[in-house]
């Protein structure tokens, strides 16, 4: 595939994948804006993540630190205006070179990434919007804090420059989409009773994935994590 074609078949998947989050999130009551696309570009180079970008995707994720920096430095992205989001696991060594790049950090698994967030924050004096993430299947082969985990977290005081903005979640393993979907409205209640409790509104739903983001959506999804829908035909 040309460079030409690759641009165009990324574009046209693209705007398919808007079209879509657009009927799932008006036939949710709720509004397109109301929900992000985050492109999710693991698999494929700077360049290719670049055409995304130029097809109109502002919010790129990423699950390696090292991977996102390198792009975020490359020529075909350095002086893009994106919005960088980190959803794999963290290392907490990596967390000052990351946090160059102002990403929305998805997932926080635990205390003590928690706990170096918010000191590299106050060292460097940089706000830090985070979301934690909860495995809320309880598959042991998953990532995430535990539903009663959260509360004691978002109960403690990190101070102002760690925003703690949501929630983060996948679902299970093998599930199918009616399972997810019931995976993602315990999200959605779990987040309702946390911000009732905290007073923390946790505003943003990290969930859904290109299989599941429309049941996600339904069930309250701000942030929806698409990836091989967007290089379908390219990969």
């Amino acid at each position: 595939m040309n460079e030409s074609d690759r641009k165009e078949r990324i574009r046209q998947n693209y705007l398919s994948v808007v079209d879509e989050v657009a009927v799932a999130a008006q036939a949710s009551g709720r509004q397109p804006s109301d929900v992000t696309i985050v492109g999710v570009t693991k698999y494929v180079d700077a360049a290719t993540t670049a055409d995304l970008v130029d097809a109109g995707c502002g919010s790129l994720g990423e699950n390696r630190p090292q991977v996102l920096w390198q792009k975020a430095e490359s020529e075909e992205l350095k002086d893009q205006p994106v919005q960088w989001h980190m959803i794999g696991h963290l290392q907490r060594n990596k967390l000052r070179r990351l946090m160059r790049y102002a990403p929305m950090i998805h997932s926080v698994d635990s205390r003590r990434l928690l706990e170096a967030v918010a000191k590299e924050a106050g060292e460097i004096d940089q706000a830090v919007d985070v979301l934690l993430e909860v495995n809320i299947s309880g598959d042991d082969a998953k990532t995430g804090l535990s539903p009663d985990a959260l509360l004691e977290l978002l109960q403690e005081d990190r101070g102002p420059l760690v925003r703690i903005g949501g929630l983060m979640a996948m679902a299970g393993m093998g599930t199918d989409q009616g399972a997810a979907r019931k995976q993602f409205a315990d999200v959605r209640m779990l987040r309702d009773k946390l911000a009732a409790s905290t007073g923390n509104p946790l505003a943003n739903l990290s969930m859904g994935m290109s299989g599941d983001f429309k049941e996600a959506i339904a069930e309250g999804a701000t942030l929806v994590r698409i990836g091989s829908r967007l290089f379908d035909g390219v990969l």
